[in-house]
């Protein structure tokens, strides 16, 4: 009866002993946990741009004379050679010899700039058909799986670019005909011997629309005095304000959304970065160097036929990507000596783990070395966490 009652007693005992040690354990820390898992991210620098009509011309008065009202109004469709105001030229003075000799050289300049255009265009066209053939035959290897579909990507905008660039040597070259002919009108009508009443006809050089009015009422203009603005609003690019911090990271080719202009997410390319910044101040007072990145949308025209000259985008640069990264939220990694770290959950408790990240984006970091697919690791760890202690998720 004595054992009895003594292991009783002692059972008692160790209960108590175990109840006061639970009574001073501390309970598991309350933490978020979050999953490694594989999966497509994107390294990317967000910025603003407005669109803007690649190709513009502005008309001017190629001798001082009286105009007419110009009916002409913002948005309305002109074509190539469509006269858009008769001026009547004022009669001028014999040009001296000096001058009239000046006259003659703009004249032989204009020859010889629309000399340079047409070979320009010819070698475009002789580009674009190029392109257009590489990105052919490599759709055809593309369809026998001999090659990646980024490479007919980069095929197709390439492809693009260079029929954009054959577009705009076009343009130059109707534009340089048009410059020939406003010189040799300036050379006629300056030697003094113009016909009274005699009117000059001034025609549109391209097909487009206008875009800007600089004389609408009718009255004396100056030679060389700007008219109205033409250019072609189905043919846009987008010029990007970049910080000169994140211009540095942008390369031609790169691939780039616009997004938030008031439809679906438009894919683009990188076309130039230009060499020189400048200065502006933020919405918040503060001087920032920026650089003009310039951006061709490669999206067909049918999905942006509603933007227009001086529409606001929100462009999203692809730094880098993949489609099957090891990731986890950025939050979970903090500095240890020189390197990085995470805590894994492993039963129930905090385990310090040395990881090397490698690309991040705004929320995710790439994990090249130190967790496996599935593991868990807490995201914002505070002080109270460390290697062995308790947790618990919330």
């Amino acid at each position: 009866m004595h054992w009895r009652r003594n292991t009783i007693l002692g059972l008692i005992g160790l209960g108590i002993v175990i109840l006061i040690g639970l009574g001073f354990r501390q309970p598991p820390r309350a933490v978020d946990l979050a999953t490694v898992h594989t999966g497509p991210l994107q390294v990317t620098v967000q910025e603003v741009g407005k669109t803007r009509v690649i190709d513009r011309y502005v008309i001017s008065a190629p001798v001082a004379g009286y105009t007419p009202r110009i009916t002409q109004r913002v948005g309305d469709s002109v074509a190539h050679g469509e006269t858009i105001v008769q001026l009547e030229p004022v009669r001028p003075a014999a040009l001296d010899a000096r001058s009239h000799a000046a006259a003659q050289a703009r004249v032989a300049a204009a020859q010889a700039a629309l000399q340079a255009a047409s070979e320009q265009a010819r070698a475009a066209a002789a580009d674009a058909t190029q392109a257009e053939a590489e990105y052919q035959r490599l759709q055809e290897l593309s369809k026998q799986n001999l090659i990646s579909p980024n490479d007919v990507e980069r095929a197709r905008a390439r492809a693009a670019s260079a029929l954009a660039t054959e577009r705009s040597s076009r343009f130059a070259v109707e534009v340089s005909r048009h410059e020939l002919e406003t010189a040799r009108t300036a050379l006629q009508y300056a030697g003094g011997e113009t016909v009274s009443g005699t009117r000059v006809a001034i025609t549109t050089p391209v097909d487009g629309r206008v875009l800007k009015l600089y004389q609408q009422s009718e009255g004396v203009v100056a030679a060389g005095q700007p008219l109205l603005e033409v250019g072609d609003p189905q043919r846009l690019e987008i010029a990007i304000e970049a910080l000169s911090s994140n211009a540095v990271r942008i390369q031609p080719g790169m691939r780039v959304l616009f997004e938030r202009w008031g439809g679906t997410p438009l894919e683009g390319r990188v076309r130039l970065i230009e060499p020189v910044g400048f200065t502006k101040i933020s919405a918040l007072g503060v001087e920032e160097q920026r650089v003009l990145v310039i951006a061709d949308i490669a999206a067909p025209p049918q999905q942006w036929q509603t933007l227009g000259d001086g529409y606001r985008v929100d462009a999203r640069f692809i730094l880098w990507e993949s489609d099957a990264a090891l990731q986890v939220p950025a939050s979970a990694l903090f500095r240890r000596n020189d390197g990085w770290a995470v805590f894994v959950a492993d039963d129930g408790r905090a385990r310090l783990r040395e990881v090397t990240p490698g690309q991040r984006s705004g929320l995710a970091a790439q994990i090249l070395d130190g967790l496996k697919e599935g593991e868990r690791v807490i995201i914002h760890p505070d002080e109270t966490v460390g290697d062995g202690v308790r947790i618990a998720e919330r």
